[in-house]
Order: structure tokens, then sequence, then C-alpha cells
């Protein structure tokens, strides 16, 4: 593996390459720090590992150093220390494999896409005027904006916007894909379309980076996450592993709050805990006990009327559907069931006790 060192006051450089092998991680940062002037650090010694193939979610709130970081590892920022690798190659050799959107697209608003992505084209010394057409219709094609490539940039759509912006990204051929916020302020069907497109990307074989403020959005695009506060990593992992290191836990809600605490108490539910009123009421369910297996997230059963008091409980290795028989035969009455498995919002707040700022 080639890594890129940086040594505070000193020029920056790369190590003779040593080979790639297959499994070697698509990013990696070792002790990567940048300090400004004036002594602000906008990251601290950040080792991150991105492996091949993933779609990596580099979560947390604004102004944690996630742009900073994307900048050093692109070669826009001069790290003050640490070292850092793209597909384990030089940086030189590795930037005309990597496809990067930093911080927004800016396009010619009286241009149509394609013309826009004929003057990025253009711009790529390494790219062969020979072949542009082909490499711009690819493009296009591959982010669904081939029936739109006539139409003038300033009537695309936000959603239409990013996928062009994506394009430009994709306008060669790429191993790596980098995204700094690519749903930013884009309505539901934007971030929807662009969800879509990163996943498709992924399943050709591209690994994709992608940064984001935006808890549930990476939950639901990417396989791996590293979580970022104030300019240091607090965790990185699979979605999976990052959520399975918080409880499962089992929300009922209920007029008699008292008697379920002890009937789930009796039946050895941990940290077993009154919260307060539950919410309005949902949908009826034709059968409070046939509540799903333990595996199953996101079961609920309610009944009609006020909720009353919610209480819940680490779900540990019970059966939900025993839980609430439980219940039932004790003569709880069972108005809201469900099981709720944590988020990455959990996680983070589990990690650093606070909540995540998105404005932050």
């Amino acid at each position: 593996m080639t890594i890129v060192t940086h040594e505070a006051g000193a020029p920056s450089g790369a190590a003779p390459s040593s080979g790639r092998p297959a499994a070697e991680p698509a990013i990696v940062t070792r002790g990567l720090t940048k300090r400004f002037r004036g002594g602000q650090v906008a990251v601290d010694a950040l080792d991150l590992s991105v492996p091949r193939g993933s779609v990596f979610g580099f979560l947390g709130p604004n102004g944690s150093g996630k742009t900073t970081t994307i900048r050093m590892l692109l070669g826009l920022v001069a790290p003050t220390s640490g070292e850092h690798a793209l597909l384990g190659l030089p940086l030189a050799e590795a930037l005309p494999r990597v496809g990067a959107l930093v911080e927004g697209p800016a396009f010619y608003p009286y241009l149509s896409g394609e013309a826009n992505l004929r003057r990025f084209d253009a711009a790529d010394p390494t790219a062969p005027a020979a072949t542009v057409r082909r490499r711009v219709g690819e493009a296009l094609d591959r982010v669904g904006l081939t029936a739109a490539a006539g139409k003038r940039y300033r009537n695309y759509s936000l959603g239409m916007r990013q996928r062009l912006a994506i394009a430009a990204a994709l306008l060669g051929p790429r191993e790596l894909l980098i995204l700094d916020e690519p749903t930013n302020g884009l309505d539901p069907q934007g971030t929807r379309e662009v969800r879509t497109l990163v996943k498709e990307i992924a399943a050709e074989g591209t690994t994709v980076f992608v940064s984001s403020h935006l808890l549930a959005e990476v939950e639901q695009m990417c396989t791996h996450a590293a979580i970022m506060r104030a300019g240091r990593l607090v965790t990185q992992g699979t979605i999976a592993s990052l959520s399975g290191g918080q409880a499962v836990r089992v929300r009922i809600e209920t007029p008699d709050a008292a008697a379920a605490v002890a009937v789930l108490t009796a039946l050895g539910l941990p940290d077993v805990r009154t919260v307060g009123p539950a919410g309005p009421a949902g949908p009826v369910a034709p059968d409070v006990r046939t509540a799903g297996p333990a595996e199953e997230t996101g079961t609920e059963v309610t009944r009609p009327g006020g909720r009353g008091t919610e209480v819940t409980a680490e779900l540990g290795g019970h059966a939900p559907e025993r839980i609430n028989a439980a219940l039932v035969g004790e003569g709880v009455p069972v108005r809201g069931f469900t099981v709720v498995r944590p988020s990455l919002e959990d996680v983070f707040v589990g990690l650093t006790g606070e909540g995540f700022d998105v404005d932050g």
C-alpha cells in the first residue's frame, strides 16, 4: 500500500508502491490531522478504513470535520500531520480513478446537461477527445438523465441537478466515488433519486464514500459508517455492528403502568422504565397477541382510544409475543406494543451523551 505521509512543517510525499492486494481498503487514514492558523483543530488524529465495495457513510453534525477530511483525501487541503492512501496508490495515480462531488455542483445554467458535461470532460487532460461523446452519453445514462440531456440546466429539478453532478464525477472509469453531502437541500423525491443512484453505482462495483449529517439517510443508504464529532472519530464499522452495540427494547403503552412494570419485572426483563405519557393512538390491529418474533423490528400493535403511559424494557432473549401474552393474562390493558431496535442516533447519543445537532 502506498501511503501519503505528512509531518508538521514538512512537505507531503509518497512512499514507493508495494502493490495493491485485492482486499486492501479503498481509503485509509492514520493520524490524519488538520490544524488551522490560530490553533483551531478541524480534524484530530483520524484513523479511518473504508472497505472496497462498500457504501461508506461519513457521518457527523455540520462542522465536525467531514468536508475538511474529504479535501485532505483529494489533495485540495494539505494535512498538518498524519498519512492517508486512496486505492493503495500515490495520490497522482489514484485521482484519475476517483470521482468526487465536493460542496455541491456548479454548472452553467444556460447550457444543457450534455453541454455542461462536455465542458467538464474537456477540463480533464487525461480524457481522449475522440471518445467524449461516448463518455458523456454513458455518464448521462448511468444517472438516468439521457432523456433530459438536451434540457437546460436551469430547468432541472434539484434531484436532476444532483444526479448531473454525480454524472460529472463518473465521466471516466471510477473505482472510488466521494460525495460530500449529496442529498443536502433536496426534497424527498430528490433524496430518493440520489439514494437509489448511489446504491446502483455501488452494485456495479464502485466504492462510494458519502458524507452526511442525516442519520436516517445513512442508515438507509450505507453498508458501513463512521461517526465524527468535533473533528474526532467516535466510532466506525458496519451499520449492523454499530446498531448492534445498543440493546433492543420493548415499548408498551398502557393506562396501568404500575401493573405493566410488575409483569415485566416478574418476567426478568432488564432495565424496566416508566417513560411518560404515550403518543396519539395509531392504527388498530386485529389481535393484540399477534406480536412477531424477536428478530422482527418495528412490530407494533395498538388499540383505539387514549394510550396512557409508556413503559419500556430491554428485550433480552424474550419473545415479544410471550411478553404481550403475559401482560394480557395479568389483565394489563395493552394499547401499544412495539419492538424498537436502536438507530444510529441512539448509537451517537449512547457514545457521546449528546443529541445529534444537525445545525452544529
